[in-house]
């Protein structure tokens, strides 16, 4: 069924092709559907942007919980290659303007399945997304992902697709702490559009320091919970590593460490290319990258700047800019340091996805302005 906003037309090629109107009486409906949404970090950024994000899809029930009652949205708990055409109608109903979003995990970049092993099976969940986009044909199509993924034959392959399909496609390679991120953290963000040319907005967000969004938590020993936010939880550390912490200084490494103290992979000459481990944060500088083990002080440098002890996970959902009173488990639930650390460290961050929200809302009322009445009639008609 075509919707009142969609009429055929013929390309200069005498081909007939579906051209997109939106309404001018009126605001379009937007419905977003995020495609391997995790606990919410894109969703929750879209909704803050303005958007309504219909349903969010992953193979991780661990999800469910924080992605519904942070964004409010369905969570549908399938694997990507069983997602239909039909079930993202049902998603969409009658909006008139489709998003569909996502983070496809790639191989060898993730973890999302080890046992996709073969060339051509580790780019599986790319090309499932390119292949819903292909069926259904939303508006607007947008994902972000590893910035390695962007030197590789399947990114080609995944672009050429979408602008086959009609898409205005804009991607590059963007640096987070310029979105309001306070972490070094650099991903690839593709924006695509059925309705004319569409680029992510420039950085408006000033940029973030590791004091400015975690100092003032309240502070813990290792292994301590805050009794007011289970999150703000830090992981036990062993005797050693006490000493570890205590010897290390912030932006510095093992090195700093008296000889006694250090591991055996560190005193061997093959250890010394790997600084970036057993390491405080500074507080006058974006974190470092968060991982899905960024709760573990011997894991990267996500050593408090001055405790003695890892980062909460709380602190790592900060630095990841979700907010403060964002919710990843029920009211009396188990914390568990993995699970968690899991959800966190594998989200797209909020803000990025505040970033991109914005970005499609200002395309949407660029292009509706750009219709004349004749063709806003054409719609109707």
């Amino acid at each position: 069924m075509i919707r009142v906003n969609r009429i055929v037309g013929y390309d200069k090629h005498g081909a007939m092709i579906e051209i997109v109107h939106l309404p001018t009486d009126r605001e379009p409906t937007v419905k977003v559907v995020d495609l391997f949404c995790g606990a919410g970090g894109l969703a929750f950024g879209l909704k803050t942007a303005g958007l309504n994000v219909a349903a969010g899809v992953d193979l991780d029930p661990a999800c469910k919980w924080a992605l519904e009652e942070n964004t409010g949205a369905e969570f549908v708990c399938r694997d990507v290659s069983k997602v239909t055409a039909e079930d993202l109608a049902l998603w969409y109903g009658d909006a008139d303007v489709r998003v569909l979003a996502g983070c496809a995990p790639c191989q060898p970049f993730s973890t999302y399945s080890q046992s996709r092993k073969t060339a051509d099976d580790r780019w599986t969940l790319l090309r499932q997304f390119k292949r819903l986009v292909e069926e259904c044909k939303p508006e607007i199509v947008t994902m972000e992902n590893v910035r390695g993924l962007g030197t590789q034959p399947i990114w080609k392959e995944f672009v050429a697709a979408l602008e086959t399909a009609g898409y205005h496609t804009h991607w590059d390679e963007i640096d987070c702490s310029e979105y309001g991120i306070p972490q070094s953290r650099k991903r690839l963000v593709l924006i695509g559009s059925r309705l004319g040319p569409i680029k992510l907005m420039p950085p408006t967000e000033p940029r973030l320091t590791v004091k400015d969004v975690i100092a003032t938590l309240p502070k813990l020993a290792a292994g301590e919970t805050d009794p007011c936010d289970p999150l703000h939880a830090a992981a036990s550390l062993s005797e050693t590593n006490l000493e570890r912490i205590r010897a290390s200084k912030p932006g510095g490494t093992w090195r700093d460490w008296p000889q006694a103290l250090r591991a055996q992979c560190h005193v061997r000459a093959t250890g010394k290319t790997y600084p970036a481990v057993y390491g405080r944060m500074e507080w006058s500088k974006p974190a470092p990258t968060m991982t899905t083990q960024c709760y573990g002080f011997g894991n990267g440098r996500f050593g408090h700047p001055e405790q003695d002890r890892a980062i909460s996970l709380r602190e790592a959902a900060i630095i990841q800019s979700f907010p403060k009173n964002y919710r990843f488990l029920k009211k009396g639930e188990r914390v568990s340091f993995s699970k968690l650390g899991t959800l966190i460290g594998n989200a797209v961050p909020p803000k990025l996805g505040e970033a991109i929200g914005k970005t499609i809302l200002q395309h949407l009322e660029r292009v509706r302005l750009s219709q004349s009445p004749v063709d806003g009639e054409m719609a109707r008609s």
